[in-house]
């Protein structure tokens, strides 16, 4: 069967034929030519209603016929008793932009009438408000050519190699067919947002030679009760239609949900289809779905079961390998002088996402500053940017900026002390290290812990008080602490007693006091550059400190 393009450019190619035939039929010369006996014999009997003389014929237009004759035979004296009008040529003109209107509007018409016409059959009933809203919803199936490849998508190796197989299936059935083995029906990418779940569906499009069909969850999601289930259904004909072929469904969660028994008939008319079509594929059929979702646990159990979903592929945050990979392949066309090794072991929980915005905010940078290459530096002033977003530093005091250079050196002198992550400090940061999914030990979390309250405790040495900008990082050491405590089991015992958080926060407090008492001139040091720059890195401050241990 021709895809869906190929059809379409056939009904073009007929409607214009269609289009030229009838204007054919309507603007060629349809006269009869006659002879000047004939001619005057006509004009004998007062049978022509009017004249039209051109430069090549002489036309007479009776009741029912036109007829023609040769000007070069007709006496202008013949037509004495009539008015002659004179053809110039302009009509022809009419005529064409006439025809090129009409081919114009065909064009439109057929269009719409392919777009719109399911509507109209099947809902010639309902209101026009209604057909309004189910517009977008009846819009046909199309597949999409994709352009991605695995060369293009960096740190995916271990991916890579669990979908080769798919796309082995897909281009040579009869090797597992003839052992017995069938295709799996479907495979679910499974990551945080940003690692590039949808560019390696579209890179296995790519790479098998098949038309790929995109659908996001949320596009089934419907006003009207089973609007839902028909996009569902059209989409499946679609991709069979036309195997073999790939259908993606991004962000699944949105329409497969786990059900609870709390009332919701369009969801679950959708999801009851989603799931029949699954089950309705032949061993031959040539279709392979595959779907993404961040949140794996809020997935119906009934789309997860064998015969549905039979391959997960766990898409997780790269590694410093990956990172240097994928850095290498958006730096490709950046003029650049670095260490990429130095950037991928600065940015420590970026996605495949965050790192083409940091090499882009980088490479805009260097056009900003008038640099003819983007270095380290650039990336270090832009990394907060991506990471946590551009904060402007508040206008603050005399007192009230010492009290936050103060607060931001204890904590940049424990983040380098106990080698966290993290590259420069800003004065401005709300945040110095990311978030991080990765297994801890307990003591690199008591050393983020540290980290957090180290600015409550170096401004209680220096001014026995602190200012309120310390809220976000108590709540990150309080909710670390509670974690430790209550989830990981690392207390005195695995079940942690009523006062341990208590305890635990004080003895971690007391360790940190004891730490930035003994790196006084250190946090003198620190502060200067502070109150200069309102910036310093981690290479700096680990200067400071190697100088004294």
């Amino acid at each position: 069967m021709l895809n869906s393009k190929t059809n379409r450019i056939a009904l073009y190619v007929s409607a214009f034929v269609v289009i030229a035939l009838v204007l054919f039929a309507v603007l060629r010369d349809n006269s009869q030519m006659i002879t000047l006996k004939e001619a005057n014999k006509i004009l004998e009997n007062k049978g022509v209603q009017s004249i039209v003389v051109t430069k090549e014929y002489a036309y007479l237009k009776t009741t029912g016929t036109i007829y023609k004759i040769a000007t070069s035979q007709v006496n202008p004296k013949m037509f004495i008793d009539y008015k002659v009008e004179v053809d110039t040529g302009f009509n022809l003109i009419v005529y064409i932009l006439f025809a090129i209107l009409f081919l114009g509007i065909g064009t439109l018409s057929l269009r719409w009438f392919q777009k719109n016409g399911a509507i109209n059959q099947s809902f010639g009933g309902v209101s026009e408000s209604k057909s309004s809203s189910l517009l977008e919803s009846s819009t046909p199936v199309e597949a999409i050519k994709s352009d991605v490849t695995f060369e293009d998508i960096g740190g995916i190796s271990d991916v890579k190699m669990e979908l080769e197989e798919i796309i082995d299936f897909i281009k040579n059935p009869k090797r597992y067919k003839s052992f017995g083995a069938r295709m799996p029906r479907g495979v679910l990418l499974v990551g945080p947002p940003g690692v590039g779940k949808t560019m390696i569906a579209k890179a296995v499009a790519h790479e098998a030679g098949v038309p790929f069909y995109y659908q996001s969850g949320a596009s089934f999601v419907q006003i009207y009760v089973g609007m839902g289930a028909k996009r569902v259904h059209e989409l499946f004909m679609a991709a069979k239609n036309n195997s073999p072929s790939i259908i993606f469904i991004d962000e699944i969660d949105a329409v497969g949900k786990k059900r609870d028994g709390q009332r919701n008939d369009e969801r679950e008319a959708t999801l009851n289809q989603l799931l029949t079509e699954m089950d309705g594929f032949e061993g031959s059929s040539g279709v392979i779905v595959i779907a993404a979702t961040n949140k794996i646990e809020v997935l119906d159990g009934a789309l997860l079961r064998a015969g549905r979903f039979d391959r997960r592929v766990f898409v997780e945050l790269p590694t410093k390998r990956e990172r240097e990979s994928i850095l290498l392949k958006y730096l490709l066309k950046v003029p650049h002088k670095l260490d990429v090794a130095a950037v991928a072991n600065m940015t420590i929980g970026f996605n495949g996402a965050s790192l083409a915005a940091l090499v882009n905010e980088a490479a805009l940078l260097s056009l900003r500053l008038g640099d003819f290459q983007v270095t380290i530096e650039h990336f270090h002033q832009v990394k907060d940017k991506v990471m946590f977003g551009k904060k402007k530093l508040q206008i603050l005091s005399d007192e009230q900026k010492q009290y936050r250079v103060t607060y931001q050196a204890g904590k940049v002198i424990c983040a380098t002390f106990f080698d966290l992550p993290f590259e420069k400090l800003m004065l401005s940061n709300e945040k110095l290290t990311p978030s991080s999914d990765a297994p801890l030990i307990k003591h690199e979390i008591e050393s983020m812990i540290k980290m957090h309250i180290a600015g409550i405790v170096a401004c209680g040495i220096k001014y026995n008080e602190h200012a309120n900008n310390a809220k976000s990082d108590l709540d990150d050491a309080k909710e670390l602490v509670k974690s430790m405590l209550h989830e990981y089991g690392m207390g005195s015992s695995l079940i942690a007693t009523e006062h341990e958080e208590e305890a635990l926060m004080k003895e971690l407090y007391g360790e940190t006091k004891t730490l930035l008492t003994s790196m006084s001139s250190i946090m003198k040091k620190v502060e200067i550059v502070l109150n200069e720059k309102e910036s310093i890195t981690k290479g700096e401050v680990k200067k400071f400190i190697d100088e004294i241990f």
